[in-house]
């Protein structure tokens, strides 16, 4: 009679040890990716069983958590925001023997798609970014059942799990520090209206200069892209004279150091002529002359606590929205006191 495979045969295998493979059949504790993968090739290969329950464990688990974005991947690959959520993610994950599935996808129905897929036991739960109004994936994920962890620019409106920044009181940080300085002509170029984090950054620039008693109407709608930034700036710019901004403020640092570079080739002098600021801290925008205002947003510590509070979730932890108070503006000298009117 043949001698039956046991689970000594596997660890021997797979270079493990038999805690090792119980571990990953069990799902009690996070297991590499890589080991894993190994110890159920080994138990392939030997044609070895584990008990039905053990399996069925086995499969609840895989170590994986998924990301997808729905964006142009120019925009990913130049905007110094996803490096560094992503990175912050890694080194979250790696910590705990886990892995970050990223797809970037074209549109918001492909994003759909791809949940369904990763739904199907390929990821654990996953990491939803560019919350938009009205959104549809909260409930989407929910009735797929795959857990998510949501990162939002503004508190949200449902109770899941969810961190989120304060975009508003940035914003209205900048727009208070160019009112002091005496502009009353401020534009905004803003990014994709349908994102939840644009919305809330134009209608609180928007409401700020209401309050303030100056006109709010100087808003073009961009993209995110340096392509956008300097058709934006161009224009404003272009506007009839008692329109032309003195000052702008832009939804990224890409659009913002774009629509400096149009300025400059324009003729026009940052700060003397126009002040401006962006969004996010790239790495570019303390290196221009003047170094770019902006409002540093950390994405390197938002992927952290992002993927922290995902693997919390993973453990039981309760759902629920959470306050990440992570926004900093950072003035440089892209701002300046207001032209005089003879200017």
């Amino acid at each position: 009679m043949a001698k039956r495979t046991t689970i000594g045969d596997v660890a021997h295998a797979a270079g493990v040890t038999k805690g090792t493979v119980s571990l990953v059949f069990s799902g009690k504790r996070p297991i590499s990716h890589e080991t894993r993968q190994r110890v159920l090739r080994a138990a392939t290969d030997l044609d070895w069983q584990p008990s039905a329950s053990a399996r069925a464990l086995a499969t609840s688990r895989t170590g994986c958590i998924g990301l997808v974005i729905a964006r142009d991947p120019r925009i990913i690959a130049t905007d110094s925001f996803f490096p560094q959520f992503i990175a912050g993610c890694e080194a979250t994950l790696s910590k705990r023997g886990m892995a970050l599935l990223l797809q970037v996808v074209p549109t918001a129905d492909a994003e759909l798609a791809a949940y369904k897929t990763l739904a199907r036991g390929r990821v654990d739960g996953v990491i939803v970014l560019d919350l938009r109004v009205d959104d549809p994936r909260p409930q989407f994920l929910r009735d797929l059942g795959l857990p998510a962890v949501m990162l939002a620019g503004a508190k949200p409106t449902w109770d899941g799990a969810t961190l989120y920044s304060d975009d508003e009181s940035s914003v209205r940080e900048l727009v208070a520090e160019l009112v002091q300085r005496g502009h009353e002509r401020i534009a905004h170029v803003s990014g994709p209206p349908q994102y939840a984090h644009s919305a809330a950054r134009t209608d609180a620039f928007t409401r700020a200069l209401l309050e303030a008693g100056l006109r709010a109407d100087l808003v073009w709608n961009g993209d995110f892209t340096a392509a956008s930034g300097r058709d934006g700036t161009r224009e404003l710019m272009h506007a009839e004279p008692t329109r032309v901004p003195t000052a702008i403020l832009y939804s990224n640092d890409i659009m913002a150091i774009a629509g400096f570079s149009w300025l400059r080739a324009h003729g026009y002098a940052v700060p003397e002529d126009v002040s401006i600021a962006g969004f996010d801290d790239s790495d570019l925008s303390a290196h221009l002359s003047p170094g770019l205002s902006t409002v540093a947003t950390h994405a390197l510590l938002r992927g952290e606590r992002t993927a922290t509070k995902l693997c919390a979730l993973l453990e039981g932890a309760e759902p629920g929205p959470e306050a990440l108070h992570c926004n900093e503006l950072i003035l440089r000298g892209s701002i300046a006191a207001a032209p005089s009117p003879s200017h």
